[in-house]
């Protein structure tokens, strides 16, 4: 992938985000710290107060068998003291730290957008893995896409500039 001169390059995961500009020319990258974030974002299990469960409802539901009471026993069950049988339902159990991963992304598409509006880059490249780069998609702003030069769905926040240069280079 060409990385044009000046360019923007995010490279961004769930909780880390790097900000480089290219020094360099479009064949030989030579990316520059603008700004670096990282976000606390703690295991999912230690954010969470009880664990997922099931809910029981006793109050007639779509499907819930009526069951007779007193000796009432007329067909459809809506005889006098009839009573709905309890229901049993279970919920998914909520990923906070997905969540929070989520809105981290959410954030940094809000920062693209102030940027290019503000007219800080003229081309973006965005390195991310591909469930972060898919949350960013979902609120890139029409300027942050009018901008967009490329995109690689990797996951290279750990990895030193060099390694990302190489990375971008060989895409």
């Amino acid at each position: 992938m060409q990385v044009p001169h000046n360019a923007f390059v995010l490279v961004v995961d769930g909780r880390k985000s790097l900000f480089f500009r290219n020094e360099g020319d479009a064949e030989h990258p030579n990316l520059k710290v603008e700004h670096a974030e990282e976000h606390v974002n703690p295991r999912d299990g230690e954010q969470k107060t009880d664990a997922a469960g099931s809910a029981r409802s006793t109050q007639s539901g779509a499907g819930a068998p009526p069951i007779a009471q007193g000796g009432s026993n007329q067909a459809g069950g809506g005889g006098q003291g009839a009573q709905f049988a309890p229901s049993r339902g279970s919920f998914e159990e909520t990923d906070y730290h997905q969540q929070e991963e989520d809105r981290f992304a959410a954030e940094t598409a809000d920062m693209l957008r102030r940027r290019a509006l503000a007219n800080k880059f003229e081309s973006l490249i965005v390195v991310a893995p591909p469930k972060t780069l898919g949350e960013l998609r979902k609120h890139y702003h029409k300027e942050v896409s009018g901008r967009l030069v490329g995109e690689l769905a990797k996951d290279l926040t750990g990895h030193p500039v060099d390694q990302i240069e190489q990375a971008l280079m060989n895409a």
